[in-house]
């Protein structure tokens, strides 16, 4: 089975990736020197500390394997969160995304995901 990590960013942001052949990454990403990932596992809880109630979110799926040695499994920083997380140091290649899902908010405030994300 493919391991897939997720990557949450907004519409405008996604056109503009889009337009440029690939996606650089958010200012927080690009002050931390690489762009933030997570596991299926980890990405509600991600959503909703970095991007509560934002309404134009939209979830990147990519395979991992596609993103070769780029990609470092590393603790949160400051070590706010158990485990490691998937940082991509470089631009992500838009022909690495399987796939782009549109996060609407709930009634409750909070985006609602597939049903294949936990």
């Amino acid at each position: 089975m493919e391991a897939f990590i997720y990557t949450l960013l907004r519409a405008d942001d996604w056109r503009a990736a889009e337009a440029a052949g690939a996606y650089h990454g958010s200012a927080d990403d690009r002050r931390d020197g690489f762009l933030h990932f997570s596991t299926a596992a980890q990405l509600r809880a991600s959503a909703a500390k970095h991007r509560a109630g934002i309404a134009d979110l939209l979830m990147l799926e990519v395979p991992s394997a596609a993103l070769g040695e780029s990609l470092k499994w590393e603790p949160a920083s400051g070590g706010s969160r158990p485990g490691l997380f998937p940082h991509l140091y470089g631009a992500l290649p838009l022909a690495a995304v399987r796939r782009v899902v549109s996060l609407p908010l709930g009634a409750d405030g909070r985006h609602q995901f597939p049903p294949e994300i936990p």
